[in-house]
């Protein structure tokens, strides 16, 4: 095998880092890989870790210890954070996207691949520090921006269901009080998680939160820590919600008499 050049060594290695962010690679895994010495090693990741901090990337960090190594997170920076959510803000207030109900249209926005990753990437650097073993969603519109959201903290997805189907094998099912007030069923697969697990709950709407609650709930069937709740949208009323210290992108508010207005603006943890 020839010899591999430095910068053909460093563009391998942040496309494998950025692939699985928050996953720990050791450095003996990259010097197998290119034949180098630890010291050219960590030559390259204090080169790549500056670049990377440099350009707004994210964050290289090195983990010490015995299974120690280097990995990426897609870090986002609240002033950087702010700006994007505040571009989507405008894209979503006016007149157009309301509907009746008082309901807002943004399914496109959760059904475009780089909007999605962007605020995934933006939840998963609030939540780093509690190190979720999963994240858990219901179904079914939550599930995009979860998923970005798990693939950034590199921890399974986990989705409960509105009832129980035979592929997932025995279930756990509880009864939960709707933001409108009925009577709602959970359902969750035994198998899906461990007692003992630590989970981060990402949805897309949180009106009154009473799905919310549920999961917390459900959480608590299976011994599961929940170490925080983040969603992609909030209203702003009711301001007193059925779940606690949970985070949302976004508030929305619908003004106006015959001509409802949506009124969307970023979340006020974004700018502290």
């Amino acid at each position: 095998m020839d010899k591999i050049r430095r910068n053909e060594r460093m563009s391998a290695m942040i496309k494998i880092l950025s692939d699985a962010p928050n996953r720990i690679f050791t450095l003996s895994y990259f010097c197998e890989m290119f034949g180098t010495a630890k010291s050219t090693m960590s030559e390259d990741i204090d080169i790549l870790r500056d670049v990377v901090k440099q350009f707004g990337l994210g964050e290289l960090e090195t983990v010490t210890g015995a299974s120690g190594g280097v990995r990426y997170r897609c870090s986002v920076e609240r002033e950087e954070a702010c700006r994007y959510i505040t571009g989507l803000c405008e894209k979503l207030s006016g007149p157009k996207r309301v509907l009746p109900g008082g309901f807002l249209y943004y399914s496109d926005i959760l059904s475009t691949p780089d909007i999605v990753q962007r605020m995934g990437n933006i939840l998963a650097t609030e939540y780093y520090d509690q190190t979720p073993d999963f994240v858990l969603t219901m179904e079914t519109k939550g599930i995009p921006v979860a998923l970005a959201t798990a693939k950034a903290l590199g921890v399974p997805l986990v989705i409960a269901r509105r009832s129980s189907t035979v592929y997932e094998g025995s279930a756990v099912n509880i009864n939960y009080v709707s933001a409108s007030g009925n009577i709602e069923t959970m359902s969750l697969s035994r198998r899906a998680v461990e007692e003992g697990q630590k989970c981060l709950i990402v949805d897309d709407f949180l009106r009154g939160g009473g799905t919310a609650r549920g999961m917390v709930e459900l959480m608590r069937e299976f011994n599961v820590e929940v170490v925080g709740a983040a969603f992609v949208m909030a209203t702003a009323s009711p301001d007193k919600k059925r779940i606690a210290g949970e985070k949302s992108l976004m508030l929305l508010s619908i003004e106006g008499g015959e001509q409802e207005t949506a009124v969307v603006r970023p979340a006020p943890w974004l700018s502290e």
